[in-house]
């Protein structure tokens, strides 16, 4: 059972992961041909500029994100709500590819970064003993926002003009997301943990790793290339879910549906994760997270039928909701949690970094005349190869112990 302080972190970290939403591949790509037609740009010109303000949006993140680890959480959400309100409301006003570089990394960096950034760093920090349990809760925020937003976006861009829907996701950012902040997490600090004596005592003898340290460590490499994997294929599957559709054949509609299974495949990975986390920990089930991605690839590859469309987005809505839960108990599980906003800002700027990747990669070989079948080989070639590695070094993840 969640004590009142903990049930109230867990509804924060549920409703910024839920907002974190309007800064994610999978939506902003369900503006890519409003975008496009409105700007006359093709899938690569979009993909660059996504890409490179994807880029410097990670790079800020690193320098900013670390913040958390000094200042008061209520104070630090109002900083990102305004930021993310401002980015929305800035969205709506682009006008050129400038205009749009700016809007992106903006969007970028406050929905996707800043927003994902406070929930999880917050929940890690805080939880301990269900630390697995907590995060794989909190997720559900984006999972329901992945089920819910598509169909709805895709709907309200038949009766209304693109512009408007931002301009009213702003207004919905600034008056809903400071009072629900304040009644969740006035009253926690940086020093606020999950009441259990027996794990703290025991936390105390896990290693706190600074950033510094934690970047000459090898094995923080080998699980970021598999921690990377998730984010950088994701992105260019939602960023050019037209191209899929177009090369597929399979109607305007099917992308949209499949996101439901995607969503309902990352909900129930969600909670069985957090149980099996919290059980065997985050290091054991690391080796499995990207396994049903690799399928995904393999579907993409040597099947045609609309049908498959949800198999391949219910695989990698399996792997994204353990991700989601592994990519912060993960972290503070093997390098403690003192300083774990540094350690965590790197690390999601990482992942920014590879949607970045993911963009510029998939746009450029969509123009250079590549299949879907075969970006999903090279997709798959790179999934297999961090498996390969993170399975040599999966005896060597325990903490230090001090």
């Amino acid at each position: 059972m969640f004590s009142s302080l903990s049930l109230k972190v867990i509804i924060f970290g549920f409703i910024f992961t839920f907002f974190s939403s309007f800064g994610q591949s999978f939506f902003l790509g369900l503006f890519n041909t409003s975008i496009r037609d409105t700007l006359l740009i093709s899938h690569g010109q979009f993909g660059s500029i996504y890409a490179s303000a994807t880029l410097l949006s990670s790079l800020i993140l690193v320098w900013f994100g670390k913040k958390i680890d000094n200042i008061n959480i209520l104070k630090f959400s109002y900083i990102v709500i305004i930021l993310l309100a401002f980015s929305c409301f800035f969205f709506s006003k682009i006008s050129s590819i400038y205009f749009l570089f700016f809007a992106i990394l903006f969007m970028r960096f406050s929905g996707q970064g800043m927003m994902s950034h406070t929930a999880s760093t917050t929940i890690s920090r805080f939880f301990t003993r269900s630390r697995g349990r907590a995060l794989s809760t909190s997720w559900f925020g984006l999972s329901t926002a992945e089920f819910i937003l598509p169909v709805l976006i895709i709907y309200l861009l038949t009766i209304f003009e693109w512009r408007l829907i931002w301009i009213t996701i702003s207004v919905l950012v600034i008056l809903f997301l400071p009072i629900a902040s304040f009644f969740l997490v006035k009253n926690l600090n940086l020093d606020s943990r999950e009441t259990d004596s027996k794990n703290n005592k025991s936390e105390k003898k896990i290693k706190d790793w600074k950033r510094i340290e934690v970047l000459k460590d090898y094995r923080f490499y080998i699980i970021s290339a598999n921690m990377l994997a998730m984010p950088w294929i994701a992105t260019g599957t939602f960023v050019y879910q037209s191209f899929i559709l177009e090369s597929k054949n399979w109607g305007p509609y099917i992308i949209a549906q499949s996101f439901m299974v995607y969503s309902i495949m990352s909900v129930i990975t969600l909670f069985i994760s957090g149980f099996l986390i919290d059980k065997f920990t985050s290091r054991k089930i690391l080796i499995f997270m990207n396994l049903p991605l690799l399928l995904a690839t393999i579907v993409i590859i040597y099947f045609n039928n609309p049908f498959t469309a949800f198999i391949f987005l219910g695989l990698i809505g399996i792997s994204n909701g353990l991700a989601n839960v592994l990519g912060s108990s993960t972290w503070a599980e093997i390098y403690g949690v003192k300083h774990i906003g540094s350690i965590k800002a790197l690390t999601t700027a990482l992942m920014v970094f590879s949607t970045a990747f993911g963009t510029a990669f998939f746009g450029i070989l969509i123009d250079r005349g590549f299949s879907i079948e075969e970006i999903a080989v090279i997709s798959s070639v790179y999934i297999s190869i961090s498996l390969i590695l993170l399975f040599t070094i999966r005896s060597r993840l325990n903490p230090v112990k001090i």
